[in-house]
């Protein structure tokens, strides 16, 4: 199913991004710096094109095991009650959507608490999740900065929170805390895997980001150290979007910029979002021979990929976060830390046409992630 350019921005904007970032924003000015020459580049037989393509296979790799094998060892008890707060887009309902399903095959209720993404709103769901006293609150998206006060309450009622896809911190009332700022660098390592070796480490790369998204400045870090490590001498321009951009005249920025940049040959976007729009923007400004490849994809970048449009993307995992932030509660209710869980890897997938599983949508990374959770807590 085709996506529009606003369905994916609804879709990936919560993917990384803390919400009220959306909320509190001033319109950030575009920031570049010159990009290097790159007559000098490594060779191809350059140990640091050598290391990027050793990378490049792993990520490529579609993985087939979760990174959580200890079985939870105890009877979980069925009849709990949890509280999901969404966010007010589609893919905070999508990974609520994957935990109930997870909730269910453990015999759990699950409360859908919608929001409109405002302070106001996210207040008054964590005020609703107070009254409900559920055995478990299940959020994604708000940094504590935004419902301090309902934390500190559920902390003191002793209801474990569960977060995702937030720049926060782990403790002080957030039970478990999955892709955050410690978790999302390997993202940045994939997407210079691939520039580096799809370039032969002889790459001019354009790196378009959305900086007042703090969740990413630890994907942009990592992306120019590990381009920097492997492709010595290869330009680098960082090009710094403004929020109002996106949705809108963002590919006439990036068709602008390749124009006034004629030696660019990769670019590099912080968010698939970004990219919606500009395949079709190159074409009609007959721009070609652009390598493209985006962090977080969608079923938009999918189709892309799959048109031969767009390169690569790093996929998210939502159903693996979803299914562990369950297997983190089971373990909660059985008398158990979620340390286990806390300290798991999630799975991590660069996907290009030869290895992309569906274009059409959201898929998970590692296959049959529900029998290998099944297994865990006794139901299989």
């Amino acid at each position: 199913m085709s996506s529009t350019p606003g369905s994916a921005f609804r879709r990936a904007l919560t993917a990384l991004v803390p919400v009220t970032a959306l909320l509190t924003l001033a319109a950030c000015g575009s920031d570049s710096t010159p990009a290097a020459d790159t007559s000098q580049a490594a060779a191809p037989g350059s140990p640091g094109l050598a290391a990027a393509r050793a990378a490049l296979e792993k990520y490529s790799q579609r993985p087939t095991t979760i990174s959580v094998t200890e079985p939870v060892g105890k009877k979980i008890p069925k009849g709990k009650r949890i509280d999901f707060i969404l966010c007010g887009v589609q893919s905070c309902k999508d990974l609520a959507d994957f935990f109930t399903e997870a909730a269910g095959e453990l015999g759990w209720k699950v409360k859908q608490i919608a929001t409109q993404g405002t302070p106001e709103s996210v207040q008054a769901a964590y005020d609703q999740a107070l009254r409900d006293k559920p055995d478990a609150v299940v959020a994604s998206g708000f940094p504590r900065a935004v419902y301090a006060k309902q934390l500190a309450r559920l902390k003191a009622a002793e209801i474990p929170v569960v977060q995702s896809n937030a720049d926060d911190l782990l403790g002080d009332g957030v039970s478990l805390l999955k892709n955050g700022p410690d978790d999302v660098g390997v993202q940045g390592e994939m997407l210079a895997s691939w520039v580096v070796s799809n370039s032969d480490a002889k790459a001019n790369t354009v790196y378009f980001d959305l900086p007042a998204y703090t969740i990413l400045k630890p994907v942009k870090d990592a992306f120019a150290a590990k381009y920097g490590e492997w492709c010595d001498g290869c330009g680098l321009d960082n090009v710094d979007v403004p929020i109002t951009a996106v949705g809108k005249d963002m590919p006439d920025r990036v068709v602008s910029y390749l124009r006034s940049h004629p030696k660019v040959t990769h670019v590099v976007f912080s968010l698939g979002l970004l990219n919606v729009g500009v395949p079709a923007a190159l074409k009609t400004a007959g721009i070609t021979g652009k390598h493209i490849v985006v962090n977080v994809g969608d079923a938009q970048n999918y189709q892309y990929i799959q048109s031969g449009l767009t390169d690569g993307a790093m996929a998210l995992n939502s159903h693996e976060t979803a299914w562990l932030q369950a297997d983190a509660l089971a373990r909660h209710f059985t008398g158990r830390p979620m340390d286990v869980d806390q300290k798991a890897a999630l799975p991590n997938m660069l996907v290009t046409k030869d290895n992309l599983p569906s274009a059409d949508g959201d898929f998970p990374i590692v296959e049959d992630y529900q029998a290998q959770f099944k297994a865990l807590w006794g139901l299989s």
